[in-house]
């Protein structure tokens, strides 16, 4: 089915069309890559930060605690750990997380084409929103 018949049977506008599109294709990339490297991590392939039997005592604990005996710190530090096979997991995630600022961008061009002036403020909000957010530049640490 063309993205014509997919307008016409649901009613869906072009960029919805994109948007699921993109959303669909980044999921599926970021499912293979969960799977592939949680098979790299269970069959030992790559060492863990954290082995695997110790996982369960660790998520327990506060917070705190868990940051202190797994040598974890907050935010984007897991970057500096790929070459742990739990911490390289992080990656598909991260990728996961940044699909919607991907569609948004995406969007972006054919909604300066429409002269859509009120959505393209929106989607270029939402991207600016969702970086900061990621950047953990407010100091939340909540990512």
């Amino acid at each position: 089915m063309d993205n014509n018949q997919i307008q016409k049977s649901t009613g869906a506008t072009e960029a919805q069309i994109l948007y699921g599109n993109i959303l669909n294709i980044g999921m599926l990339i970021g499912f293979i890559s969960l799977v592939f490297i949680f098979i790299l991590y269970i069959t030992g392939i790559l060492s863990p930060l954290i082995p695997p039997e110790k996982v369960e005592t660790y998520w327990t604990l506060p917070l705190h605690d868990y940051l202190e005996k797994s040598g974890m710190e907050v935010g984007w530090a897991w970057f500096g750990n790929l070459e742990y096979g739990d911490m390289l997991n992080f990656i598909p995630i991260a990728f996961l997380s940044l699909l919607t600022i991907v569609c948004y961008i995406a969007l972006i061009p054919g909604l300066i084409r429409k002269k859509d002036a009120p959505y393209t403020v929106i989607a270029i909000l939402e991207i600016v929103v969702l970086l900061v957010a990621a950047s953990g530049i407010l100091g939340t640490s909540g990512h």
